[in-house]
């Protein structure tokens, strides 16, 4: 195995532990929203994809005859935890939550373009078509969010402004 290999694995492996990460994130998220339904169904799809993303990655390492880490899967939902309870805190969770989301989703656009980049100096045309079918999902998601966040940001405020109301969540 090559150095370059190696450390494709080793990405790959990381990669798997931030979409474990983002599993997490996202669960968290849609658990605690209620007055949003139109977040609720982005975050539902984007779950869907996210779990549909660790099995594509999976199955990658397990053609190179490795498997995911599962000292950076569980690093990665500490993290996660860390980061949900943080938002969980905040007077203006929805909205943290949703910013949170969205740079959540351009790290995961930087690593997928890394490892298309890895994948591709490795010759392994498989694991660079992947990695870019993830790359669309990961971007599709940072522009819907992206453009979520007017609407939401409103319609938190009116949540917040009417007497008896909640908005936080």
């Amino acid at each position: 195995m090559t150095e370059r290999t190696r450390h494709l694995l080793d990405w790959l492996r990381d990669a798997h532990a931030m979409e474990r990460q983002a599993e997490h994130l996202l669960s968290v998220q849609l658990s605690r929203l209620e007055h949003y339904p139109d977040l609720c169904t982005g975050i539902e799809r984007h779950l869907a994809r996210t779990r549909d993303q660790q099995r594509l990655l999976e199955s990658t390492l397990q053609r190179f005859g490795t498997e995911p880490s599962a000292l950076k899967d569980a690093g990665g939902r500490l993290m996660a935890f860390a980061q949900a309870l943080g938002v969980r805190l905040a007077h203006d969770e929805v909205l943290k939550g949703a910013v949170g989301s969205y740079a959540f989703a351009h790290m995961e656009i930087a690593a997928y373009t890394a490892l298309i980049a890895a994948a591709g100096s490795s010759n392994d045309v498989e694991t660079q078509r992947a990695c870019e079918d993830i790359l669309v999902q990961e971007m599709a998601m940072a522009d819907w969010l992206l453009a979520q966040l007017p609407a939401l940001t409103q319609a938190f405020l009116e949540r917040d402004e009417t007497p008896g109301v909640t908005a936080r969540r």
